[in-house]
């Protein structure tokens, strides 16, 4: 009488780790499915970004009215030698654009982080503040440019009707008055920007751990030690982000002082200037391009040479 065969549970367990370490290989439909989620970005991007990209840079180096292709003429670097030295407009919204960088840096950013920290107490009716304070980020520059207009205006606007000059002649025109528009706009733009920074920086705040705040206050931090000296440097991810999108906000500034003066009168900006060239009927397309060049560079400069170290850093650490 045969005796049944044992089988051993090692040989048992044999085939199924067999199983388990066994590759599944992508099959012809996965293959498209995958070509297709990676291609199609990458084309979109490619045709949207980098191809318009490239072709500014060539034609900053030509002459061309924009009309016909033959009429391309190559030019070398004058169109860059006229926009440093002959185009009067160019050294005003290079100040311009540093003077918005630096009042999003200075007084934007950090309002919209005092908001945040207000609103992360758990004050009653947060929810409903940070609609409010968030409702202008959800609206076109453009939009806010003509909103700020009726509250600026020189006889009908708010600002004066609070300052009791609305329809005299010592109200002040915000808008149109050289010496006054620049700071307007940024307020304008700060009641944007505000908004956008509390919502990142409230994201930050409830992603901190607590134990780091219970520490702090075992060892005697007051809130604002713990602020700085924890809770900050915690959200460092966050502050580069943010730092990041101060830079870009700064320089493709561009709506609200198109929708007051089209980027004229004091209201000068690199950005202005490119669309008064590459748009209209005194088109010059070589000193278009050259000037989304320089706005180009100029934007990648800062924002390469902080990532650069922020992430470095991390590397070290």
């Amino acid at each position: 009488m045969s005796t049944p065969s044992k089988t051993s549970p090692a040989g048992a367990r044999r085939p199924a780790a067999a199983r388990a370490g066994r590759i599944r290989r992508l099959s012809g439909r996965d293959k498209w499915v995958l070509a297709f989620m990676v291609g199609l970005p990458t084309l979109i991007q490619l045709v949207l970004v980098w191809i318009p990209t490239l072709l500014s840079a060539a034609l900053s180096f030509t002459r061309w009215n924009g009309l016909s292709l033959d009429d391309i003429k190559p030019a070398g670097v004058s169109n860059y030698d006229f926009i440093a030295q002959n185009y009067p407009p160019f050294w005003p919204a290079v100040q311009h654009n540093v003077l918005w960088l630096v009042f999003l840096a200075v007084i934007a950013t950090p309002l919209g982080l005092l908001l945040a920290i207000l609103l992360d107490q758990n004050i009653r009716g947060t929810r409903i503040y940070q609609s409010i304070f968030f409702t202008p980020v959800m609206l076109s520059l453009a939009l806010i440019g003509v909103i700020w207009q009726l509250f600026y205006n020189r006889d009908n606007g708010l600002l004066n009707f609070l300052l009791g000059t609305a329809g005299t002649p010592q109200a002040v025109d915000w808008f149109g008055d050289s010496g006054v528009n620049i700071w307007a706009a940024l307020i304008a733009a700060t009641w944007r920007h505000a908004g956008y920074v509390m919502i990142l920086y409230l994201a930050g705040l409830k992603g901190v751990d607590p134990t780091l705040r219970e520490a702090a206050q075992i060892d005697g931090a007051n809130a604002v030690q713990t602020f700085f000296r924890v809770i900050f440097p915690a959200m460092r991810p966050v502050n580069v982000i943010i730092i990041v999108i101060t830079v870009i906000e700064s320089l493709r500034a561009f709506d609200i002082v198109y929708v007051i003066n089209r980027g004229t009168n004091g209201l000068e900006l690199i950005s202005a200037l490119v669309i008064q060239n590459l748009v209209g009927e005194g088109q010059v397309i070589g000193v278009g391009s050259a000037l989304a060049v320089i706005l180009l560079v100029i934007s990648l400069v800062p924002i390469t040479f902080y990532l650069s170290r922020a992430f470095g850093k991390d590397k070290e650490a």
